[in-house]
């Protein structure tokens, strides 16, 4: 079957542009036993995929040039030959970016598409969901009364750690990039506060203003002078969830920032940066939290859904203008 891919054409310098990537016509090829035969549904585009275009050592393999790119993928079963799926079933897998393709059985999890929309999959009920779970449960634990701040909160993984920190009785501040997005976070998800960044003319004071107890967590996804401003406010005792660094993927140089080793001394302050991977061992628990929480509707969601095939490259570019609200998806039909 002829199948659409996105390749990598070139490791991007910078903010990646259309030109790092290449349309590219192929062949499936035949179906071998216990293999499936698979249309792409829903595709995922994260931040984290930004450092898998560079040609660096790191916890996630690099896209190499001239192969397909690769990620989060929700696609139905055309054809099987695998006593584990059958035609018209709906699996999860980490997949090319291509409108059809072949892949071992063992690769794929079934997805249940009666509890929940199968996009949830690549959201709430997926790699970000658990991600905000674990970070903030793991290494954030807060604790009723205490102040959570959370960066890029309305983003795939922020609402749901913002969330998660107002389920254990927690007081919840949001930091995102618009009027409109603070509003979302307040009115939709439950948070006690937010702040626009790109309109606060002083965040350090602005942060002192809203967090009058101080920051006990701090729930970072952004870096930059936004984790600069938060870091002032943190308490003795504090916990930092070191979960992205979004505003600094694109840097081409090394940017030079506070000294902070010293105030996180003093102040006995815990630092922990981790990838969901580390607790793989758990994603059972997650998901079951996550589930019955959703369930509950205690943890509510957005997604961003683009459509057509052809939007992926400029989908992908466009997370780190913070075009997204919630989790960021392209739906191919």
């Amino acid at each position: 079957m002829k199948s659409e891919q996105i390749v990598l054409a070139s490791r991007p310098h910078g903010l990646p542009s259309s030109e790092n990537f290449r349309f590219e016509k192929r062949e499936t090829g035949k179906l071998n036993d216990n293999e499936v035969l698979l249309k792409t549904w829903y595709i995922s585009v994260d931040p984290y995929m930004r450092g898998r275009m560079n040609d660096v050592k790191s916890y996630a393999a690099s896209f190499q040039v001239d192969q397909p790119i690769a990620g989060g993928v929700v696609a139905k079963v055309i054809e099987s030959r695998s006593k584990s799926f059958a035609k018209g079933d709906t699996v999860f897998g980490m997949l090319p970016w291509a409108t059809y393709c072949v892949e071992k059985a063992e690769n794929l999890r079934k997805v249940d598409t009666q509890s929940a929309p199968p996009s949830y999959s690549l959201g709430i009920l997926g790699m970000p969901g658990l991600t905000a779970y674990f970070g903030m449960t793991e290494i954030g634990k807060p604790k009723a009364g205490e102040t959570v701040v959370v960066s890029g909160a309305a983003g795939a993984v922020g609402i749901v750690a913002g969330q998660i920190a107002k389920i254990h009785g927690s007081y919840v501040v949001g930091i995102a990039g618009s009027d409109e997005k603070c509003k979302l976070l307040k009115e939709q998800f439950g948070f006690d506060e937010a702040i626009n960044y790109k309109t606060a003319k002083a965040m350090r004071k602005v942060i002192a203003a809203v967090c009058t107890k101080g920051v006990d967590v701090y729930y970072d996804n952004v870096g930059g002078e936004i984790t600069d401003a938060v870091i002032d406010n943190l308490n003795f005792h504090s916990r930092i969830v070191l979960c992205g660094q979004i505003s600094l993927y694109n840097s081409i140089g090394i940017q030079t920032g506070p000294r902070i080793f010293p105030l996180l001394l003093t102040r006995s302050i815990l630092v922990q940066g981790f990838i969901v991977g580390n607790y793989s061992n758990h994603f059972g628990e997650g998901f079951a939290h996550l589930t019955q929480w959703v369930k509950e509707g205690k943890l509510k969601y957005k997604e961003t859904i683009i459509h057509g095939f052809d939007k992926l490259p400029d989908t992908f570019i466009s997370l780190f203008s913070g075009k997204n609200q919630g989790k960021m998806l392209v739906e191919t039909e």
